[in-house]
């Protein structure tokens, strides 16, 4: 993997890049939506490519381990075969997914046992076998094993996780350098900073991260509950340690306005299940504000979803219509306010990598993060 720094924003630390990988360039700043089980949740990959130009998924290697398994995995070839995508795929180390089974797992200074939410089965995650799930996985980017501390969380506890995560990240490290991909194609190790909202925590482990000299960097344990203030804190502290010359990305990281405040800090990359998971139960993003499908004010209300035509489904379905789609329960509906809403995350940092090249980015962003906190 290469990154390239492309230009830097006069009035803020935002930035624009590219980063090239065996199954494509992506242009950052960048969205990436999440496909947890080897989909994007009521989305066809064609319309991925095609319709919203989404340059890079995700894949989540707690889930995709447990079903449909490493053996059907391989046998594919790998995620890109497997899903027919074959655009750069970045997978979670499932830490995360180690964070939000707290009842049901033990983390030990070898690694974490847990039992499946599937059928119960128990199952042993270890810094070296999760690089050896990831390759074979085969995503072009993955992510070192490590512990997503949960807020608010005591000093203490901070620092003891940040320390083992650091050990993790030798181990996974170590094992990763010590093998070979597997179809064929190059991947790359992110390392993940944490700290939970403890400053001296985010110094001392995004200078950790750092030393290590990998292609590109995480910051994670962020957006699980902090105030967005803290959030900001914690990631303009880290961007400033973190190297210039390599991809930043924000783990789990969130609204419209979270995503343009951390641009503004310095943050390459973001992925987020709330576009999808949003859109599912109704809401929808737009640069005006943000709509609740369900709602009454809707029923008879027969322009575009979204008159600027953020997303290309906006010119083809009204209000009225995708409302009594979700009052129906209609699967449709799903599928248009999930492409509405990815293709308006993927035009917002689109937009924003524009308006970083053209010297107007902090103005426009202002105005964007006021504009998109009104509800319609």
């Amino acid at each position: 993997m290469k990154f390239s720094l492309q230009h830097e924003d006069a009035n803020s630390k935002a930035r624009a890049g590219e980063i090239t990988t065996d199954h494509g360039k992506i242009q950052t700043p960048i969205f990436m939506p999440v496909g947890t089980a080897g989909t994007v949740k009521a989305v066809h990959q064609k319309e991925l490519k095609e319709d919203i130009e989404a340059q890079i998924i995700l894949g989540n290697t707690y889930h995709l381990y447990l079903r449909p398994g490493l053996d059907t995995m391989q046998k594919a070839g790998g995620l890109h075969k497997f899903n027919s995508w074959d655009g750069p795929i970045l997978t979670d180390s499932g830490g995360y997914q180690v964070y939000s089974l707290a009842d049901r797992r033990k983390i030990i200074e070898e690694g974490v046992k847990f039992s499946s939410h599937v059928d119960g089965a128990k199952h042993f995650f270890t810094p070296e076998n999760v690089m050896d799930t990831q390759r074979i996985i085969g995503a072009d980017i993955i992510m070192a094993f490590d512990e997503c501390t949960p807020y608010p969380c005591d000093y203490d506890y901070a620092k003891r996780s940040m320390g083992m995560t650091h050990r993790w990240l030798k181990r996974c490290c170590d094992r990763f350098d010590s093998t070979e991909p597997l179809y064929g194609y190059s991947q790359t190790l992110f390392p993940i900073v944490q700290g939970s909202t403890y400053k001296d925590l985010r110094i001392e482990s995004a200078e950790t991260i750092a030393s290590f000299g990998r292609e590109g960097n995480a910051i994670g344990g962020l957006s699980v509950g902090e105030p967005a203030e803290e959030m900001y804190e914690m990631c303009e502290i880290v961007c400033d340690i973190l190297p210039k010359d390599k991809p930043r990305y924000l783990m789990g990281v969130g609204t419209p306005i979270n995503i343009l405040e951390n641009i503004a800090l310095g943050v390459d990359m973001f992925d987020c299940v709330m576009p999808s998971r949003n859109a599912r139960n109704g809401m929808l993003f737009t640069k005006h504000g943000f709509m609740n499908m369900r709602n009454q004010k809707w029923k008879d209300d027969f322009s575009l979803l979204d008159p600027d035509g953020e997303s290309y489904v906006d010119s083809f379905y009204t209000k009225a219509y995708v409302r009594h789609l979700m009052i129906s329960k209609e699967i449709l509906g799903a599928q248009i306010a999930t492409l509405h809403n990815l293709a308006f995350y993927l035009w917002l940092v689109k937009e924003a990598r524009k308006r970083i090249i053209d010297g107007t980015f902090v103005e426009w962003k202002n105005k964007m993060v006021v504009n998109m906190a009104q509800r319609l």
